[in-house]
This record gives structure tokens, C-alpha cells and sequence, in this order.
């Protein structure tokens, strides 16, 4: 008859994403034309435990390329924009979400211009991302455990002298 062990381990116990689309608005220093390139980096983010809700607070730099001058210069206005999303991620069996819960925020879609434009001197940029949230915590599992005591295979010497009883034994001429 099997018996059973119960095993505290870590697993995740909720997992979500959420994808979002933010409005923002650079003021370049020159009155932009045209804009020849708009891009998003240094993006980073933290996800922490707040009354139970996941908050994600995290910034990333726009550069906005564009020309000026009736179109005859160039320039790059760079600004770091800061984001607070929340989270509510629903848990597994019961888990609780508490300061001693491992939160692991990825990014799923990195963060993209998908629409930008210039409105009186002002360039309004719409940036678009994607953050997956995993929750780690402890659980438990049952196994079954075979009652089986002795598991190892019986190994036996050999005879020195009878091997060297058995290489004597063999026919030199067995190819004639």
C-alpha cells in the first residue's frame, strides 16, 4: 500500500497581462516640421505588493527625431516618462498575495510609438506596451510514496581464477 508526502515548494500561483496604451506629449525646444523618427528606450519597472493589488511603477525615455526650419535642420528631444500601472491578479487554491510573495514583472511587448503627430509646435505620441505579472508563492503537493525497502540491484564478484580458467579454455586455432 502506497503512503503519501505532502512537499512545500514554490510555484506560481497567479498569472496575468495586461496591455496598454498611454498618451504623451514632448515640447521640443525648436517648433518641429516634421517628425523623421520617434522611438522608445531604457525602459524598466518594479512590481510590488499594495493591499493586495500588484503595482507596477516604471519609466522609459522617448526620443522624438525631427526637423525644423522650414525643414532644413535636425534635432532630438529626448524625455523620461514615468507609469504606475495596477494589477489585480487572481490567485490560485487560495493563495494570499503578501510581502513575502515573489513578484516577477516581464515585458511582453516592449514599449512602442504607435501614433505620434505635431499639434501647434507640440508633438502628442501614443506609446503602447504589454506587461505580464507572475506571482510566486509557496504550495503544496502530495506524492505517493512506494513502499519499496530495498531498491538496489545485488551485484556479485567474480572469480579471478575462473576467469583465467575460462581464457585457458579457448581454442587458439579456431579459424582453421
Amino acid at each position: 500500500m502506497a503512503s503519501y508526502k505532502e512537499i512545500v515548494t514554490k510555484a506560481v500561483v497567479g498569472k496575468a497581462k495586461k496591455n496598454s496604451v498611454s498618451k504623451f506629449v514632448v515640447k521640443p525646444e525648436e517648433t518641429p516640421d516634421t517628425i523623421l523618427g520617434c522611438w522608445v528606450i531604457n525602459h524598466n519597472f518594479e512590481g510590488k505588493n499594495q493591499n493586495g493589488v500588484v503595482n507596477i511603477n516604471g519609466a522609459f525615455d522617448v526620443n522624438v527625431w525631427y526637423s525644423y526650419n522650414n525643414d532644413t535642420k535636425t534635432a532630438v528631444s529626448t524625455k523620461r516618462f514615468q507609469y504606475n500601472d495596477k494589477m489585480n491578479v487572481r490567485l490560485k487554491d487560495g493563495a494570499a498575495l503578501s510581502d513575502a510573495t515573489e513578484i516577477i514583472v516581464r515585458s511582453l511587448n516592449q514599449p512602442t510609438v504607435t501614433d505620434v503627430y505635431i499639434n501647434n509646435g507640440v508633438v502628442n505620441l501614443s506609446v503602447e506596451k504589454e506587461l505580464g505579472v507572475e506571482i510566486v508563492g509557496n504550495t503544496m503537493i502530495k506524492v505517493s510514496v512506494e513502499e519499496d525497502p530495498d531498491d538496489y540491484e545485488v551485484l556479485e564478484d567474480f572469480d579471478e581464477a575462473s576467469v583465467a580458467e575460462d581464457i585457458n579454455a579457448v581454442n587458439e586455432d579456431y579459424l582453421s
